[in-house]
């Protein structure tokens, strides 16, 4: 054995024996009961980070602490197309090293080098979650975009259309005009500005100001006088048809029904009384309504049957109706632009700071803007009802959510959910199974000018079988809708499409509902919600029982580890360690950062790791990890905690070759040990043992794992090997005769504790336990388990339990 703990030799090879000897494997035929976790797919746009170590972390203890119990444990492994977090990386990394868009390079490129980075990434990610130990049934590892997965997602969006859930409609969306695609409402982050604020937007070379209240008037008709109105958003004055006043504003009273000229295209503006839209009391009480690009305008628009003007591009320009002066203008130039102009026809009333909130995609970082487009929906509120009582109804909820304390948030967001934009104008993802038929006598002839013109179907023959029923007598051409589906729908499916779903297996029988959906508290609605949602309504149940919400990992200024940030620490640089160098060549050989981006995320890397990251190993790193999972909403990484934990496994390699020395190569652990004949330190150890074995089983089934953590730890370190080791230590003492008994009592205990303790520690620790276990003496003629992680987790022993020994030692130290 050797001196010292090396963990890049202890972890090389036990988990491909691990895998070949198929522990990792789930039998649906089993008669053990199921403990079932599916691992959240993470994306591949880039390696694991520490945020999603902590995830493998968790479940993995979870899963291996299960199927030590007498569990038929089933984790199943996949990973997730990402759509537009793949597009956006894709597009930015071509940017930087290339100078290349995607309309340059063209559709059939641009998707292969999406395939070529999915293949990379896949294979980096399995190999780290083999690294770090997840013991993941590798039989049933997927992918989103796989021919079952694909297959789930086409028959899912059939039935949830045929059931009237998912639909078409023209609404107001989220539009991010560097991808130029629809996102969703949660995909939108809101920045809250207090005052004038310059802002970099992608796409643009100078900081964009914010936080501006811009005040203009607009002339009267026949010239009897103006109209004062303001806005954040001067551009969109391009687009107004209407001007707002409050019916009860005495100072307008004399303009109802009037209308104003639009200065740059004398568009007459009528002005509307509207009561829900205006306040009298902010501002002059006037407000202007472009009903194409703002949410409560769009209401406002429809109330009043407005025209909408589009004046916006897909990529964010002005178009043709903003006027020839301004077209092709990108919008944040046209906001100079405009004010300009306003300025030279003395229309310009002046500006003020402003405080605001600021939409801007979560992917992109660019700055939303609200667009009328025709999309798919998913129906939320059909299904609001249902999810609320699956964590609220009475005392025995469907889906107990740990902490409790998103319960509540659970409940308002599906209150107030608005319905779900399904459908991406992207590339990358599931094509929407939907046809559009144009006929030969419809007078508008633009796809998709017809809602009642589409067909869904799972491929182009039964679309035209459909079609020919629909439109029967009538002639016809079929366009497939080039649109995607949105990540979270494939990904929402999940639970059920990795068992089988839609065809009736063996697997979905034996393992849906699953027993925990452990994730970050960060995907909560993007996911979770969702995978509630297709599973209740597909599914017949609620996909798992129980949520648990862990912590977000942080970097030392408290930022989320993000590959758009360039603040990720791959779990391999932990476990393998790096030099500061090697951490920066990875920023520049793989992030999509742009210059400026680059040279603050270099920066940051010398602040938190001035001399690199110093070899810690996975046991290390995964024990640090699950510490910290007490209950928060953050944790700042600190490595120093992952390298004393690395430290403390010398302590448990020190404590195993102390034992195997006093042990000797002859020994043959008791068949049976009377606790009551043992030595006062024996006594004590296994007592203080059973408390931290029922602490231990007690935490990890209240998914405390923190406190799970803190109790093999304690007594490892405090109680086995600062104290009973030391306590037996002069019974092995130049072999004193009068010390026989002694000595073979401790030989016992001391090989009790290890075998208990190891046990005990192996969900957390799996390489070093497997190693140390391994070399401990089995019982005569005994037939030990194969490996330490399906041999039994360790329960209380009602005889080992000495309280007043306990009391004796707590006086006597």
């Amino acid at each position: 054995m050797a001196k010292t703990y090396m963990p890049s030799a202890v972890e090389k090879s036990w988990y491909e024996w691990w895998e070949k000897s198929k522990f990792f494997e789930a039998d649906p035929d089993s008669s053990k009961p199921p403990f079932v976790i599916v691992l959240p797919p993470p994306n591949v746009t880039g390696p694991l980070h520490i945020g999603h170590a902590l995830t493998a972390a968790i479940q993995d203890t979870i899963i291996r602490w299960r199927r030590m119990s007498g569990y038929n444990t089933l984790w199943v492994p996949g990973t997730d197309h990402a759509g537009i977090a793949a597009q956006a990386y894709v597009e930015k990394q071509f940017l930087r090293f290339t100078k290349i868009t995607r309309d340059e390079m063209g559709r059939y490129a641009f998707l292969n080098d999406l395939c070529d980075m999915k293949n990379l990434y896949r294979d980096t990610i399995l190999r780290q979650l083999r690294r770090l130990g997840a013991s993941l049934d590798w039989s049933r590892e997927c992918y989103t975009m796989d021919e079952k997965r694909s297959l789930a997602v086409t028959e899912a969006f059939i039935r949830l259309h045929k059931d009237g859930v998912i639909y078409r409609d023209l609404r107001l969306v989220n539009w991010d005009c560097l991808l130029q695609t629809a996102i969703s409402d949660i995909e939108v982050e809101h920045i809250e500005i207090k005052e004038r604020t310059p802002l970099r937007v992608p796409g643009y070379e100078k900081p964009v100001e914010f936080g501006v209240l811009t005040s203009f008037a607009y002339p009267l008709e026949e010239g009897v006088g103006e109209i004062i109105v303001a806005t954040t958003r001067v551009e969109t004055m391009l687009g107004d048809t209407a001007i707002a006043v409050h019916p009860d504003d005495a100072r307008y009273s004399h303009l109802h029904g009037k209308f104003a000229i639009h200065p740059f295209n004398g568009r007459k503006l009528p002005i509307v009384c509207d009561a829900v839209l205006v306040d009298m009391n902010l501002g002059t009480g006037a407000v202007k309504i472009t009903p194409a690009h703002d949410p409560n305008d769009y209401e406002a628009g429809k109330r009043h049957n407005l025209e909408f003007i589009n004046i916006f591009t897909d990529g964010g320009k002005i178009n043709s109706n903003g006027g020839p002066e301004f077209t092709g203008m990108p919008r944040f130039e046209a906001r100079i632009a405009v004010t300009e102009a306003l300025k030279k026809k003395g229309l310009f009333k002046g500006d003020q700071n402003c405080e605001m909130l600021l939409g801007i995609c979560s992917r992109t970082h660019d700055v939303v803007e609200p667009l009328i487009k025709p999309q798919w929906y998913f129906n939320c509120k059909s299904m609001a009802e249902q999810a609320i009582d699956a964590v609220t109804d009475g005392a025995s909820p469907k889906i107990e959510f740990i902490p409790k304390q998103y319960v509540a948030e659970w409940k308002r967001w599906f209150k107030n959910s608005r319905d779900w934009c399904i459908s991406r104008q992207i590339g990358w993802g599931h094509r929407i199974p939907a046809w559009y038929a144009v006929l030969n006598d419809d007078e508008l002839k633009e796809r998709g000018a017809y809602n009642d013109h589409w067909v869904v179907a799972p491929n182009k023959q039964d679309a035209m079988e459909e079609a020919n029923r629909i439109f029967s007598g009538k002639t016809f051409d079929l366009y497939k809708d080039p649109d995607v589906l949105d990540t979270w729908f494939s990904s929402g499916l999940f639970p059920l499409s990795v068992l089988g779903w839609p065809n009736d297996t063996k697997d979905l029988r034996a393992f849906y509902s699953t027993s925990v959906l452990e994730t970050g508290h960060d995907i909560l609605f993007f996911w979770v919600a969702r995978t509630v949602m297709l599973g209740m309504k597909l599914g017949g149940d609620v996909p798992f029982r129980k949520v648990y919400l862990h912590p977000i990992i942080c970097d030392a200024r408290g930022r989320e580890m993000s590959k758009l940030l360039g603040n990720a620490i791959d779990p391999l640089e932990v476990i393998n360690g790096i030099e500061l160098k090697g951490l920066h060549k990875k920023l520049d050989d793989e992030s999509s950062l742009d210059q400026n981006e680059l040279e603050i995320a270099k920066e940051d890397y010398v602040n938190d790791f001035p001399d690199g990251i110093p070899e810690c190993g996975a046991d290390a790193l995964r024990f640090a990890l699950v510490s910290y999972a007490a209950q928060s909403d953050k944790i700042k990484l600190d490595i120093e905690k992952v390298v004393e934990y690395r430290q403390w496994c010398n302590k448990l390699w020190d404590a195993m070759r102390f034992a195997m020395t006093k042990l000797g190569d002859d020994y043959i652990p008791a068949e049976e040990i009377i606790p009551a004949n043992l030595p006062f330190s024996c006594k004590w150890i296994l007592s203080v043992l059973n408390k931290a074995i029922s602490k231990t089983v007690v935490s990890l089934d209240s998914y405390e794992f923190s406190d799970a953590a803190t109790a093999v730890y304690s007594w490892w370190q405090f109680q086995l090997c600062d104290v009973f080791i030391e306590a037996i230590k002069p019974y092995f003492a130049g072999n004193n005769p009068a010390y026989t008994s002694e000595r073979k009592h401790a030989r016992d205990t001391l090989w009790l504790c290890l075998d208990n303790g190891l046990r005990l520690l192996h969900p957390f620790m799996p390489f070093v336990t497997e190693e140390l276990w391994q070399r401990l003496p089995s019982k005569k003629d005994s037939v030990r388990k194969e490996s330490i992680m399906i041999s039994e987790y360790p329960s209380t022993v009602e005889g080992w339990n000495f309280d007043s020994v306990e009391l004796e030692m707590n006086m006597m130290s």
